[in-house]
């Protein structure tokens, strides 16, 4: 029976792997009925706990319980997208009733910790948090409704019950861990209530490390430094003694800033990624270092296996019979949501992600001329499906969204699909001959995407950002558009460029290479699925967690 007074990891922990260890994160994307991530950095934490279940790690995973998740994406009449908040009822997480008090805006404000089992979907033990609760005036109780939600002073909230109540949390449970990872700076509250419980910085400092995400300055949180100690955000340290602990001397406090300042040591979450980390912060004295350890995604819950043991045992026929269903039974589903019926032997191309101005989802509209000529040959026929969700007030990304919608309609061989979540983006990978990712670089920090494609037998063809240049190996195991020299252009030039370039190989190789060249075309996914495997599966990524991070 597993005690929450003094809970330990209910498995038996290996011996690489015995450092106690608390990882927060504001999204885990770990199994399809638990809705409380939005993309790309819950589908990482989701990956990383599999992982660390699998390989036995005595590591517990801190989030929130999200009462409406991030949102449902529906569609209006005109098929637009339309975005809906609808309550997550869920009979597997566990009620231990576990519950305490911790302050936001100087106010007590009851937390409920609720239990996802590892044995459930196979995970490490996961702990997350709600304000949901009846003890509760209404506004603490919105807290935990959605997922980064619009509202400043509730997003602050946020961060607070992640960090403050995380940690707080590990007391109750008597788990004391030995390191404290958080996953983006949206838990470092966590750091100011260590400091008071510990009296330090240098106690907190030794047990502390972080991941920043973000290849961008202006990407990392930033608030007013008066509503963070408004809200409590500081544990009642005084405003001076929090700027002596951080640094920070202006009036907008810089979450990853803080971050770097207070942990040990710090990850970017790909080889590129650490390099513009470094060069970025370097300018900030009094930062940890900032080593990379690039992302990954679980083989296990993501890979086709069967594809796999056709390419292990050589059986091409079977290989080929196993694409063509995966597509096949994918299509069904893009003919569900949309009316296009597509063609399994057809080349399909999809892109599928969180949609966000630079990712540029409709970056292959924008030659009209080439677009038509792609989507009308008769000696290349291709299909084409774009799904994403984009963050609900971001209008522009919503807009691209509503543009492709539209766009589609004009087409046969032209869908887009709602509902992206981990079901609807695995089929979408097995839908996909090639998965095409095009963010303007650097700005993608790692993407995972295109690894799990892989593992589903579709071959990425990318921008050259992100895990891209530890992975492709041009016309071996993808495909990738040469890097121009982008610091020195304007964001007009590196979009037509990248542009032209994707055309150009399009046109010039993939296509040719799949329609008059498919055994060789075979032998491009082969060679992206046996590098994903090894080199891209979670289970090194929190394996190096340990070595790298935790450990060193």
């Amino acid at each position: 029976m597993t005690s929450f007074t003094n809970f330990k990891v209910p498995y038996a922990i290996d011996e690489r792997y015995t450092k106690r260890v608390a990882y927060f994160s504001m999204e885990f994307a770990i199994h399809q009925p638990l809705k409380i991530y939005s993309g790309g950095l819950g589908f990482l934490a989701g990956s990383h706990m599999r992982s660390a279940y699998e390989l036995k790690q005595d590591l517990v995973g801190i989030g929130i319980l999200w009462k409406y998740g991030y949102y449902d994406q529906s569609r209006n009449q005109d098929q637009t997208l339309q975005v809906q908040w609808n309550e997550k009822i869920y009979n597997f997480l566990e009620d231990h009733n576990i519950k305490f008090q911790i302050n936001i805006h100087d106010h007590p404000v009851w937390v409920k910790a609720y239990y996802l089992n590892p044995e459930t979907f196979k995970s490490a033990p996961l702990f997350l948090l709600s304000t949901d609760l009846p003890e509760n005036d209404y506004i603490s109780q919105t807290i935990t409704h959605r997922l980064y939600d619009a509202n400043v002073a509730t997003k602050v909230a946020q961060f607070i019950l992640l960090g403050v109540g995380g940690a707080k949390l590990m007391d109750e449970l008597g788990f004391n861990p030995e390191v404290y990872h958080l996953n983006e700076a949206h838990g470092l509250s966590a750091a100011f209530y260590l400091y008071k419980k510990f009296g330090n910085k240098e106690d907190v400092k030794k047990r502390l490390v972080f991941t920043t995400h973000t290849p961008e300055e202006a990407g990392n949180e930033k608030h007013e430094i008066h509503l963070c100690e408004k809200m409590s955000y500081f544990c009642g340290i005084p405003l001076d003694e929090v700027r002596r602990l951080t640094g920070i001397t202006d009036d907008q406090f810089n979450h990853s800033l803080a971050a770097l300042r207070f942990a040990r040591l710090s990850n970017g979450v790909s080889e590129l990624h650490g390099r513009v980390s470094r060069a970025m912060w370097s300018k900030y004295p009094g930062i940890c270092p900032i080593i990379h350890i690039t992302n990954s995604q679980n083989w296990r819950y993501w890979a086709d296996k069967q594809l796999y043991y056709a390419a292990e045992e050589s059986n091409e026929d079977n290989f080929i019979d196993r694409k063509w269903f995966l597509k096949k039974r994918a299509f069904d589903t893009v003919a569900d949501q949309t009316g296009k019926l597509f063609d399994p032997n057809v080349f399909t191309i999809v892109w599928a992600r969180r949609f966000a101005g630079y990712k540029r989802a409709e970056l292959i509209t924008r030659d009209k001329h080439r677009f038509e000529a792609l989507l009308g040959s008769a000696k290349y026929p291709v299909q084409i499906i774009w799904a994403g969700k984009p963050y609900p007030v971001d209008y522009p990304a919503i807009s691209d969204f509503n543009y492709l919608v539209n766009l589609s309609k004009a087409y046969k061989n032209v869908a887009v699909c709602t509902g992206y979540e981990l079901t609807l983006s695995k089929r979408l990978k097995q839908a996909a001959d090639l998965w095409l990712n095009n963010p303007r670089v650097p700005r993608e920090a790692s993407g995972t995407s295109g690894m799990t494609a892989a593992m589903n037998g579709a071959v990425n063809f990318s921008t050259d950002d992100g895990w891209i240049p530890e992975f492709v190996h041009h016309g071996h195991n993808g495909f990738v558009v040469p890097k121009a020299d982008y610091a020195h252009m304007t964001v007009q030039q590196q979009d037509t460029y990248d542009l032209e370039k994707i055309y150009e190989i399009l046109e010039q190789e993939i296509l040719p290479l799949y329609y008059d060249h498919p055994d060789l075309w075979r032998q491009v996914m082969k060679n992206g699925m046996n590098d994903t495997r090894f080199r891209f599966d979670s289970g090194r990524m929190a394996d190096e967690y340990y070595r790298l991070l935790y450990n060193a």
